[in-house]
């Protein structure tokens, strides 16, 4: 870290739970269902669409998040991966609701790993419904590293034909609690819009190549969340998603093959995302759903 004096400290506002994203997420999804319209309950993990701002542009760093050092903690290390966290769901958030949403940074651990330094910051959120009563409790993993060296003098890879080529819907039933998950860089343009992300590994190649030393651009971690949420909807169960725990364990690039799987658990459901290498390279995110 800088030599920047930072202290935690919790963050409270009012927020409204925008229909504008909600319908934009709705969209991007293209997957038959109703979008969520003022008045109906929020899906799990919507209001990651719902209740982001977008930061003022002499506050942006040169990756395209905030400066750090308010909120965050002053972290030096460039690369910032979304690792995962957990959510209980003890109330019903509505669109168009306003809602208290009260964050703090809960911890920040530096380590060492095969990678070389690497920070984890843990970050607490709560949401209030109208009534005041608690709805979300969520905590968020987030790994700080640092950038990978390209190789001396190469230019960045051009993009192939199959990631310039709209995808279409990015969730494809191909069996029975399967989907193929397609990505290509309009999915990921829309997304960053919806939920007001400007990081620049998302849409800008030359950046995510040449200076964070990525093969390409990088999809979300909350996208592939959300899309593994997303197919608890689409199963049709009428059941409840009352808690969930998320790990994303390794990226996904933009055009790569990735396949979606869901299976039941004595609690609820766990669904994976498993990218290029299929079963036989792990899942790169896990959804642990509890049901009611």
């Amino acid at each position: 870290m800088s030599d920047t004096v930072w202290e935690p400290h919790t963050v409270v506002t009012e927020e409204l739970l925008d229909p504008a994203p909600v319908a934009a997420l709705a969209a991007l999804f293209d997957d038959g269902l109703p979008a969520p319209a003022p008045g109906d309950p929020l899906p799990p993990l919507w209001h990651w669409v719902a209740l982001p701002r977008w930061s003022v542009s002499s506050q942006l760093s040169i990756d395209g998040h905030p400066f750090r050092g308010s909120f965050l903690p002053p972290i030096e290390l460039p690369r910032r991966m979304f690792a995962g966290g957990s959510i209980a769901f003890t109330g019903v958030l509505r669109v168009g609701d306003t809602v208290r949403r009260e964050a703090v940074v809960e911890s920040v651990t530096e380590k060492s790993g095969r990678s070389g330094k690497l920070t984890i910051v843990v970050t607490s959120t709560v949401l209030y419904a109208p009534d005041g009563t608690p709805a979300v409790t969520e905590k968020q993993n987030l790994i700080y590293r640092e950038a990978a060296t390209p190789a001396p003098g190469a230019p960045p890879a051009p993009e192939t034909a199959a990631t310039m080529v709209p995808a279409g819907p990015p969730l494809d039933p191909v069996g029975e609690g399967a989907w193929d998950f397609r990505t290509d860089p309009t999915l990921l343009m829309r997304f960053s819009a919806a939920t007001a992300n400007a990081h620049r590994i998302h849409y800008d190649w030359p950046y995510a190549t040449g200076v964070e030393g990525y093969p390409g651009l990088v999809v979300h971690g909350p996208l592939m969340t959300l899309s593994l949420a997303e197919t608890h909807r689409l199963s049709g169960d009428a059941e409840t998603v009352t808690a969930l725990i998320h790990r994303n364990a390794a990226p996904l690039f933009c055009g790569q093959t990735a396949t979606l799987r869901a299976q039941r658990t004595a609690s609820g459901k766990t669904v994976e995302l498993f990218g290029p290498a299929g079963v036989e390279g792990g899942a790169g995110t896990v959804l642990d759903l509890t049901l009611n």
